[in-house]
């Protein structure tokens, strides 16, 4: 097990010294999302703005312009939430190469309590014209998703966290925008995650097996752009789709899948997330059992759907 944030060091790495024009931009939490690394690597490429990420933003928009490639990186509910309308702005509007390093997603910061726990950070960006969004399930997928936002054109949110997760891919398995991947295959109903929650989705396939019930899981790694064409091939084995996702239900994972479904192809769509409130303190494993974030309360709501019909 590693945590998702070594992926992420690891893809940057990588990515600087493939491609000079790698920068990264950093507030003062360095040590904590794992990019000193870069920074005693490459010192000339490393900038440091301190606890101002509004700034931050302005800075990599102005970095962008120039022909750099930055990656700004701090804790997520601060990236995503404290400098939005300069990330809609200043990089959106105008459809910068900006990466977006969202460390510490999720309940991942157990022990730092609701102020640090980003649970509203993938709405936040999937709402932004022309953002994609990545949320990878451990730590080689989150260093090919670093890899692969090289080659996408416009502003990326890669979303990660801090506690060590199961691997559930090897290295050299890619990250596509648009792209999800089925893990597993099932008759009776399917299961769609993102980040920590495809290890959690995992385990409840295996004891929903247990008990004679298939259900599919699908990685739904890229959150926007949507793979409609998995949507549409899970429809086609059940018409029962359970999401499952480490962020509110609102606006996330279920609010993508549900209102592509809405629109184009009608079923049910069960969430498995945070409902409508905030974190707690403790640890990364009690406040996901807090928040409902568990392979149970997925083999639940599977299990209900299924009596219900």
């Amino acid at each position: 097990m590693k945590p998702t944030r070594q992926g992420y060091v690891e893809g940057l790495l990588e990515a600087g010294e493939t491609d000079e024009r790698v920068v990264v931009v950093d507030g003062d939490v360095s040590r904590s999302t794992g990019t000193i690394a870069f920074k005693e690597k490459f010192p000339d490429r490393f900038f440091n703005l301190g606890i101002a990420e509004q700034n931050m933003a302005e800075y990599s928009a102005g970095l962008a312009l120039e022909g750099f490639i930055p990656f700004y990186s701090t804790y997520a509910v601060f990236a995503a939430g404290r400098a939005w309308e300069q990330i809609r702005t200043s990089i959106c509007n105008m459809g910068l190469n900006v990466r977006i390093g969202g460390a510490h997603g999720g309940t991942s910061v157990g022990p730092d309590g609701a102020t640090h726990q980003a649970l509203e950070d993938i709405a936040i960006m999937r709402v932004l014209p022309g953002m994609t969004v990545l949320v990878p399930a451990d730590s080689n997928q989150t260093r090919q998703a670093v890899l692969a936002s090289l080659n996408i054109d416009g502003p990326v949110y890669i979303r990660y966290g801090r506690n060590p997760v199961a691997e559930i891919y090897h290295r050299e398995d890619t990250v596509v925008p648009g792209r999800g991947r089925v893990l597993r295959q099932g008759k009776h109903a399917s299961v769609m995650a993102v980040g920590t929650m495809v290890s959690a989705a995992l385990q409840a396939a295996e004891i929903l097996s247990g008990e004679g019930i298939e259900v599919s899981v699908a990685d739904m790694v890229s959150v926007k752009p949507l793979d409609v064409q998995l949507i549409k091939y899970l429809q086609d084995i059940s018409g029962i789709i359970v999401t499952a996702e480490d962020h509110q239900i609102a606006g996330g994972l279920f609010g993508a899948v549900s209102e592509y479904t809405s629109e184009n192809r009608p079923c049910r769509v069960i969430p498995v997330g945070v409902a409508d409130s905030f974190g707690c303190s403790g640890t990364p494993e009690e406040v996901m059992a807090y928040c409902g974030l568990t392979s149970d309360r997925i083999v639940e709501k599977v299990k209900r759907a299924l009596e219900e019909g």
